[in-house]
């Protein structure tokens, strides 16, 4: 894993939530950034760290992107060491 892999799964993680109403929205309600601001903070290490905090909060969504992603269900973590905050949060 390296930043560039992680901010790859990040947007991955991204086209998914944005393939999904529902799973969208509870990713603008949880960070507050508005669904027009997302294009441009796609690029914005700190929203990819988001994304991927979003997506770990919830395994059920979490397996459904890792099978969408064809990944591994433990490399979203790992990628999430990789963005800015990585070292923080702890979900087990």
């Amino acid at each position: 894993m390296n930043t560039d892999r992680a901010e790859t799964i990040a947007l991955q993680a991204l086209a998914f939530l944005a393939a999904d109403d529902e799973a969208l929205g509870g990713f603008v309600h949880f960070t507050g950034i508005g669904v027009g601001e997302l294009r441009s903070a796609a690029s914005n290490p700190e929203i990819l760290a988001g994304v991927l905090d979003y997506v770990l909060q919830d395994e059920a969504m979490l397996l459904a992107f890792c099978k969408a992603a064809d990944i591994r269900p433990d490399e979203p973590i790992h990628a999430r060491a990789y963005l800015p905050g990585g070292d923080v949060p702890h979900y087990t």
